[in-house]
């Protein structure tokens, strides 16, 4: 299968913008994706934005992105206070959070984001208003696995080498202590999602992130 790459420019850094509704989603669905690229990029600046971060769970977001991101060229985290599980009811609200942050990224080259048929309440949200904020840009929805099993047919896979997704696993565990009571936040199942979406793709590792994409241009282009 043709393998498309992501754009190497020689002066100007790869601008990533990461959505995630809760502490721990950004981690659980693009980590992979992102330590891979921070591992083989000289050059990322990443927005790394959650919405639901109060307390203990704020401090949990920050020490983690901190931890995740390390390798970036730049990092802006930026953490809301609204409350888990009532996105919706806050609508005005987070549209307004969501204009703030697209006035000083404008113009970011991925956007990773829930994805739209998530059905959490508040995944389903921040991946609409995603969509409202940034229309023209490359989205990519990644994938939260749960109780309800909503997973869905992705098209866009990352292939991750072992140790990557190992590490992934193991971030997931360490910083999210606030989530580990909770059956499904294992490394066993996160692995176990990398194995099914590696087989999926043929990663010659047997590990990768899987993603929707809605839109996709291909153009010949000099960078």
């Amino acid at each position: 299968m043709l393998a498309l790459s992501l754009p190497i420019r020689k002066s100007q850094s790869l601008r990533l913008l990461c959505i995630g509704a809760h502490s721990d989603d950004l981690e659980i669905g693009c980590g992979g994706a992102v330590l891979s690229w921070l591992e083989s990029r000289p050059s990322i600046d990443v927005t790394w934005v959650v919405l639901t971060a109060q307390a203990d769970r704020a401090r949990e977001a920050r020490k983690s992105a901190k931890a995740l991101l390390k390798r970036a060229a730049n990092v802006e985290i930026v953490l809301g206070d609204f409350k888990d599980g009532f996105l919706v009811a806050q609508y005005e609200a987070v549209e307004t959070w969501f204009q703030s942050i697209k006035s000083h990224v404008p113009r970011p080259d991925i956007v990773f984001t829930h994805r739209l048929e998530d059905r959490h309440q508040d995944h389903r949200l921040a991946s609409e208003l995603t969509w409202n904020t940034w229309r023209d840009h490359l989205i990519l929805e990644y994938e939260i696995m749960k109780y309800e099993g909503d997973l869905g047919q992705p098209n866009v896979f990352v292939p991750l080498q072992g140790t990557i997704a190992r590490r992934k696993a193991t971030h997931l565990k360490r910083h999210f202590g606030s989530q580990r009571a909770k059956g499904w936040f294992t490394e066993q199942n996160f692995l176990a999602l990398a194995r099914l979406r590696g087989v999926e793709c043929r990663a010659e590792s047997g590990y990768a992130e899987a993603f929707h994409a809605r839109k996709l241009v291909l153009a010949p282009t000099t960078l």
